[in-house]
């Protein structure tokens, strides 16, 4: 028997019991759907992560009183007992770090609540930072200019925004010189930040950037959970000895003791996307379990669904064998039944993955990129499933005894 003719024979028997073989298909389709959903999601989540909210580049690095990547309970207990970073620690790592184009410090994110006339806009990220800040994190600036060393010195009662304040509280109105009142405190408008849009549902354009000692002034040293974020001279072995130089000023700073461990964190972007890349990868393994047992039990059903078919077809087969097909031939044609079966089950399933993960993507802004290799991978995986559940029904089919077949009644 050719391949051509056994697929199409196995085509037929499959569309002349379409629910069954419908109904069959479902372990395959959710499990190889929740697949392709999750790759997409960490995918799209990594390179979310990498791009927007590590944008650090390869070249900075931050100090912190504990790093917000910990995965330690007893680390992060451990962290909360720490001092904060001060002012003066930023001013000495910005003199002292001779391998640090520039250095800059930056409170925690508040939620305010901003007002400019009768109009009012709440849940904006309010963060205190110096100007190097910006060079740092690459905020980027649309109109107007950034917060400067005056600003800061004089604890001037400036502000950025974002284009949602722009947009809600004074639109068509040249934003600029204009004031306006966060958390009852009154703030001339300097500059706008380029537009960087929403994700998962969540927009990147609601906040309000003012001179950190401007932030101490009104929310208090003792809430700021201050950072210090440092630009290296260069990437590689020049970042290392840049992060080095700042550990011994900071250090020395918090009498931290000789051989002891520091009493500070410090991250780069390498290092802050690994434990990311770890968190997502445990995330991954995990759904790639849930979608494991999907598909074995889709496995299952297949072959037992296999099982009946053979019980039916009992008669044909006799008569197959009465005409001369061999074995080998039954073997193929119930095999490629159950093959295409379970691919069929990993095409809808990667389609349904796709259409789920960009719907999702759609509907809350959760980003998601499809990867062809998982796509092959599914097709794959639901294939082999196919072929390692369907041999041996495949096989009770072959060694049929083609008399005992003939005279097979239902």
């Amino acid at each position: 028997m050719h391949l051509a003719e056994a697929i199409k024979i196995a085509s037929q028997s499959l569309w002349a019991n379409k629910l069954r073989s419908a109904l069959t298909l479902l372990g395959v389709v959710i499990g190889v759907a929740a697949v392709i959903a999750v790759v997409t999601f960490v995918n799209g989540i990594n390179g979310y992560v990498a791009e927007k909210i590590f944008n650090l580049g390869a070249d900075v690095f931050i100090i912190f009183k504990v790093s917000p990547a910990v995965t330690n309970v007893e680390h992060y207990i451990e962290g909360q007992k720490r001092k904060d970073l001060t002012m003066d620690d930023y001013r000495a790592v910005r003199e002292g770090c001779k391998l640090c184009a520039n250095v800059g410090a930056y409170a925690r994110s508040m939620t305010g609540h901003v007002k400019y006339g009768e109009q009012a806009l709440s849940d904006t990220i309010v963060q205190g930072m110096t100007p190097a800040v910006a060079i740092t994190q690459d905020a980027d600036i649309q109109s107007g200019r950034m917060i400067n060393d005056s600003d800061l010195e004089n604890n001037s009662p400036v502000v950025v925004v974002g284009n949602d304040i722009v947009d809600t509280l004074m639109p068509g109105v040249d934003p600029i010189g204009k004031e306006i009142r966060i958390d009852g405190w009154i703030y001339r408008i300097i500059g706008v930040g380029k537009k960087k849009g929403s994700t998962l549902g969540q927009s990147l354009d609601n906040y309000a950037f003012i001179p950190l000692t401007s932030w101490f002034k009104q929310y208090g040293v003792f809430n700021s959970n201050m950072r210090i974020s440092a630009k290296a001279f260069g990437t590689g072995a020049v970042l290392d000895e840049a992060m080095d130089e700042a550990r011994v000023i900071v250090r020395a700073r918090r009498h931290d003791p000789a051989g002891g461990a520091d009493s500070f964190d410090m991250e780069n972007n390498s290092s802050l996307l690994s434990i990311w890349s770890n968190l997502t990868g445990t995330f991954f393994i995990a759904m790639i379990g849930i979608a494991a047992i999907s598909m074995v039990v889709g496995g299952i059903v297949i072959m037992n669904i296999m099982l009946v078919s053979v019980t039916e077809r009992t008669r044909e087969v006799g008569i197959r064998k009465a005409m001369g097909a061999r074995r080998s031939d039954v073997l193929l044609q119930f095999l490629i039944e159950a093959v295409i079966l379970a691919l069929t089950g990993g095409i809808i399933g990667v389609l349904l993955g796709i259409g789920v993960a960009k719907g999702v993507t759609l509907a809350v802004g959760m980003p998601s990129v499809i990867k062809l290799w998982a796509v092959f991978a599914g097709l794959l995986v639901a294939a082999s499933v196919g072929i390692f559940f369907g041999v041996y029904p495949a096989r009770k089919a072959a060694t049929l005894d083609p008399i005992a077949a003939l005279r097979f009644e239902m």
